[in-house]
């Protein structure tokens, strides 16, 4: 077996919540008389709500926003996209998704997740994976969001492996930056599925047991 651990990202990896994020920012953006389109939206994936709301207001032509409005602005959004979750269920977990993570526990492989969100625990509720995970990292426990290393550090630190024993699986340029920079393999799919920063690519998420057993 090439790694002992996989830590996964969770939105655009494990499931797709895109959707709810853009929906959400688009609300404030729009109340704040911001232009926002779904360019700007994929500069957000894997960043920090502050670290993102700092990026919809580089628009912003009003007022300068006082520190405690610009945490009222993230907590509003937060609480926009936290009630549209609440939509997810079980099909929100593909079934080459559920397979491969099935194989891979059968294998003995160490799972966890690598998150800048601090929505990860209800989102793996909602998609039945709430306890499958054998430690989760995310953005309630971290300073530093990607392409910072520390959530990834973190959650190879949770399952008790070094970097170079696992393998990252990322969906986000800033995602595959910081397994680069904590000095992890990692493997690129979706929008990273051709990025030269990546170890591997891959189109399905099925294709990384080739890599990994």
């Amino acid at each position: 077996m090439k790694y002992k651990g996989v830590i996964f990202d969770l939105d655009g990896v494990i499931c797709h919540t895109d959707v709810f994020h853009y929906k959400a920012w688009k609300a404030l953006a729009d109340k704040l008389g911001i232009y926002f389109d779904e360019e700007i939206n994929n500069r957000l994936r894997g960043v920090s709500r502050m670290e993102s709301l700092e990026i919809v207001l580089e628009r912003y032509e009003s007022v300068p926003l006082t520190a405690q409005e610009k945490t009222n602005i993230a907590t509003e959004k937060n609480e926009i996209y936290k009630a549209s979750l609440m939509q997810m269920d079980k099909t929100y977990l593909s079934g080459d998704v559920a397979n491969t993570l099935k194989t891979l526990r059968e294998n003995g492989v160490k799972l966890a997740i690598g998150s800048s969100s601090k929505n990860a625990e209800l989102i793996l509720e909602r998609i039945g994976l709430g306890d499958f995970f054998d430690a989760i990292a995310d953005g309630n426990m971290i300073q530093h969001s990607k392409p910072h290393p520390e959530v990834f550090l973190l959650a190879a630190e949770k399952i008790a492996l070094k970097p170079d024993e696992c393998l990252v699986i990322e969906d986000a340029k800033a995602g595959i930056e910081a397994a680069t920079a904590g000095h992890f393999h990692s493997v690129g799919m979706g929008d990273a599925a051709n990025d030269d920063g990546a170890t591997y690519h891959i189109n399905k998420f099925s294709e990384m047991l080739t890599i990994i057993l």
